[in-house]
């Protein structure tokens, strides 16, 4: 979940890539962390949007979407139940603090590209070679995550 944050998360197959089921996996995962998944993964994405908000020159629904919300209201409504504040008066309250503000596509781009394209901008490379042989038929990539 730290790793991948940023992206939809199911929490089923959180739960099967830990090795757990479901119910099991959100009772353990509490015990350990003091919040239950869901409550964790929201306050690591408003955690990121706050870094973002002070450091990025992107809107509003950018960060929203580049720290893995859908929606923009469930968005605010959790920045402000967790900082007080909305993330526009967050930004106000904060930027200007340290360093000037990264511009917006250097953020997009660092924080894993725009959307529909990969990281870096390119075409998508969603194929390796099976051997050093330039004959060599291609396959598909696969992810260990979900």
């Amino acid at each position: 979940m730290d790793r991948d944050w940023g992206e939809p998360l199911d929490l089923d197959a959180v739960a099967r890539h830990a090795g757990y089921s479901r119910f099991h996996f959100v009772r353990a995962f509490k015990a350990a962390y003091g919040e239950p998944p869901g409550q964790y993964l929201s306050r690591r994405r408003i955690e990121r949007a706050q870094e973002l908000l002070r450091t990025a020159d992107l809107s509003v629904t950018e960060i929203c979407g580049l720290v893995g919300f859908s929606s923009l209201g469930t968005f605010s409504t959790r920045f402000k139940q967790l900082t007080g504040l909305t993330p526009t008066e967050y930004r106000a309250r904060h930027v200007g603090r340290g360093a000037a503000l990264i511009p917006g596509c250097f953020a997009l781009l660092y924080a894993g590209g725009f959307p529909g394209r990969p990281p870096g901008g390119g075409k998508p490379d969603t194929r390796e070679r099976n051997s050093g042989s330039p004959s060599a038929p291609r396959t598909s990539r696969t992810s260990s995550w979900p």
